[in-house]
Parts: C-alpha cells; sequence; structure tokens
C-alpha cells in the first residue's frame, strides 16, 4: 500500500513538474470546488430532509392556511428554503467557468517559456522548446479536465436542488 501511494505521489509530481506551477492553481481550484460540491450534496441529503420536515410539521400545525397573510408566509418560507439550497451555488458554477481560463494561463506561461528558449538558444534545440510546449499544453489540458467534471456534476446538483424545492413547494399545500 505504501509503495502504491509513493508511486501515485511520483506520479503527480512528475505531472506537475511537466505542466508548471499553473497546475497547482487548477488542482486548488479543482480542490476547493469540489469541497462545494460536497458540501452541497451533503446539505441536500443530510441536513435538508430535517429542515423540510421541520417547515413541512409547522405548516401543517398552522389552524388556516388559505389567507392571503397565510400564503405569504409559505411563499417567505419557500424562498428561505431555495435561499439555503442555492447557498454557494453561484461559487460553484465560477470556479466551473474559471478552470478554463487558468489553464489558459499555462497556456500563455508555457509559450513564453518556448520563447524564451527561442531567444536564447535558437530554433535549432527541439528537446528545449518542447519543455516549453509540454509546460503550455498540461494546464490546457487539466483546466479543461477539471472544468467537464464540475460542469456534469454542478449540473446534476443543480437539477436536484430544483426538484426538492419543488418538492417542498408541494408539500405545503393549503387547507381549506
Amino acid at each position: 500500500m505504501m509503495l502504491f501511494l509513493m508511486d501515485t505521489w511520483d506520479s503527480v509530481r512528475g505531472f506537475i513538474s511537466t505542466g508548471g506551477d499553473v497546475l497547482l492553481l487548477v488542482a486548488f481550484v479543482l480542490f476547493l470546488m469540489w469541497v462545494l460540491m460536497l458540501e452541497r450534496y451533503f446539505y441536500l441529503n443530510i441536513a435538508f430532509p430535517r429542515f423540510r420536515k421541520n417547515m413541512i410539521a409547522q405548516w401543517d400545525a398552522r389552524d388556516e392556511t388559505s389567507s392571503w397573510h397565510a400564503h405569504r408566509i409559505r411563499e417567505a418560507w419557500i424562498s428561505q428554503a431555495k435561499q439555503q439550497l442555492n447557498a454557494r451555488m453561484l461559487i460553484i458554477k465560477t470556479l466551473v467557468a474559471i478552470c478554463p481560463m487558468i489553464g489558459l494561463l499555462g497556456t500563455v506561461t508555457g509559450m513564453i517559456n518556448v520563447f524564451d528558449v527561442m531567444a536564447v538558444q535558437g530554433t535549432s534545440n527541439a528537446r528545449a522548446m518542447a519543455a516549453g510546449i509540454s509546460t503550455a499544453t498540461m494546464p490546457t489540458m487539466a483546466g479543461m479536465v477539471a472544468a467537464l467534471s464540475g460542469v456534469f456534476f454542478s449540473t446534476r446538483l443543480d437539477a436536484r436542488l430544483k426538484v426538492s424545492l419543488e418538492k417542498l413547494a408541494d408539500s405545503l399545500s393549503y387547507k381549506e
């Protein structure tokens, strides 16, 4: 097991050294994005059902639910639930959108390295230019992969949040 972890760590270090320092920024943004998405999944599956059950119990305990005042209370509660469900979703979507841009930053820094090598050694040293091209392409690929994983899971999460909110709204029915 320890050998596997050491091999994995060496592979990650090699990948980061091939792609340059921008890969560390991509990794940080990816880590932050996934921590926030996992927190939202936790809230949706663990905390929100308790909140929903409590809200439905409070609504069912009301004597009247058909007046104008009761409708406004219901709307306020649904709005509060929507706010709690959608907390941090804008940050997640922003991080997803930023991932490809950070990858492009890596492309620019890698190409600057290529031009530096060309300026110092000329165009005859293909091996020296290859390192800069590798530094240019790896962050772009990493940023795109990070964004794709984020797009897929944040879209699914967003859909589940909307369904949960609709179910809550349907559960707060009017009594005549």
